[in-house]
């Protein structure tokens, strides 16, 4: 026995599946067109599986910024913050993210990843709990464990399974975190978070929501699902990505409490880690601004999901949740699911195939990220090569049938 010899089950995973001729996760982008159009293969494909919801990726301030941080500042820091120090423009990335959301204090990390492990390891450490819908993202999980605090999952957005798990744990559930998102990844449903804040307020617990996927989307000038739903003032910590809305990479988390300002000693992936580069500070500060000022951007994003929403289910498919940039497309089978993914992409169509363990009680997804930078024209393309479809496949999977709990790290 050795060492690699736990990688035999994942050579056989992967040998079966290039049987089939398909290999999704092995997917070269020969060359990017725009925010949504890009070859593969040597052909012009749509990309609808990449969670560049506003379209920001190509905006021109945004790169006008890049390109003179590059100029100015260098490619890289060649450090992390702790050792090497900051540079001013990650201060005023902090300013302007920790603005935007009204709140005092915020932290930027080189990645949303990071985000979620530097923040979520260093507030909740041995001695204490941490309570997770089932569901979350793998950095979630994997932020819980690099702190070593006690680990329980509830049922995914079931309050109810909250509430009592917070119950048995008595008077520590006063060192408990919560942990939720704003909109989930997998099947682009949201969390019920009045209800979650109510319980949270009643049991005197600690929230964190992480807002990855609703940043820019979600609220009236697009701080997600606590700005909609009305309970920011309410909600501990936030942390999210710039990788998405913002069409940059990094994350950051932010906060009300003076004491977040200490993660900064305490986080080994904020201390550990090198700094963004200076450009994609750049680039992520400029499009703060865009989604500041262009809340049409949300508007037409909306009207494109809706639309596409509409064509798919119009053409028989279930989807995994409401209306929403994120649509879980639910195949019966595996076999299924990655033949569809390869006709799509032969149509000039990129999804996400998502395949158990990585989804929800085993279920088979065909997944789209709507981006506001999709065209009329794009989305009827896509509408169609689905309908193309529907005929080989019988989807009839009822979201209702998902389980809540599924592992998805």
């Amino acid at each position: 026995m050795s060492l690699f010899d736990k990688f035999l089950p994942i050579q056989e995973a992967r040998n079966e599946l290039l049987k089939s001729g398909v290999n999704p996760f092995h997917i070269t982008v020969d060359k990017i067109l725009s925010p949504t159009e890009a070859i593969i293969n040597g052909r012009t494909t749509i990309l609808v599986g990449t969670n560049n919801y506003l379209g920001l990726t190509f905006h021109p301030d945004a790169i006008l910024a890049g390109q003179q941080a590059l100029a100015q500042e260098g490619t890289g820091t060649t450090g992390s913050r702790m050792a090497n120090g900051s540079f001013a423009s990650h201060r005023e990335l902090e300013k302007a993210i920790a603005e935007f959301y009204g709140a005092p204090y915020a932290i930027v990390f080189s990645t949303g990843y990071q985000a979620n492990l530097g923040v979520l390891s260093a507030l909740a450490g041995a001695g204490d709990t941490i309570l997770m819908d089932g569901d979350s993202h793998a950095s979630i999980y994997d932020g819980c464990r690099l702190g070593g605090a006690e680990i329980i999952r509830f049922k995914h957005n079931d309050v109810a399974d909250l509430e009592k798990r917070l119950r048995r744990l008595g008077d520590r559930s006063q060192q408990t975190l919560i942990v939720v998102e704003g909109i989930y990844s997998m099947l682009g449903d949201r969390a019920p978070l009045a209800e979650i804040v109510e319980v949270k307020k009643k049991y005197g617990a600690t929230l964190i929501v992480d807002e990855a996927h609703s940043l820019g989307i979600l609220g009236q000038h697009g701080r997600g699902l606590a700005e909609e739903t009305g309970v920011e003032q309410d909600v501990d910590c936030i942390v999210g990505t710039f990788s998405k809305s913002l069409g940059s990479t990094g994350g950051f988390g932010i906060s009300s409490h003076p004491e977040f300002e200490l993660i900064r000693y305490a986080s080994r992936p904020y201390i550990f880690t090198a700094s963004p580069c200076p450009s994609v500070v750049a680039s992520t500060r400029a499009t703060i601004r865009i989604i500041q000022s262009h809340p049409e951007l949300r508007q037409q994003l909306w009207t494109n999901s809706q639309d596409l929403y509409n064509g798919l289910i119009k053409s028989g498919y279930t989807l995994g949740a409401e209306v929403g940039p994120i649509m879980a497309a639910m195949i019966p089978t595996r076999e299924l699911a990655l033949a569809m993914w390869q006709q799509l992409l032969e149509y000039g169509i990129y999804v996400n195939l998502m395949i158990p363990p990585a989804t929800p009680n085993g279920e088979c997804l065909l997944r789209l990220s709507v981006s506001a930078a999709h065209t009329k024209k794009q989305i009827e393309k896509i509408i169609s090569a689905f309908a193309e479809l529907s005929h080989i496949t019988p989807t009839h999977t009822n979201p209702a049938q998902v389980q809540p709990d599924a592992i998805l790290n």
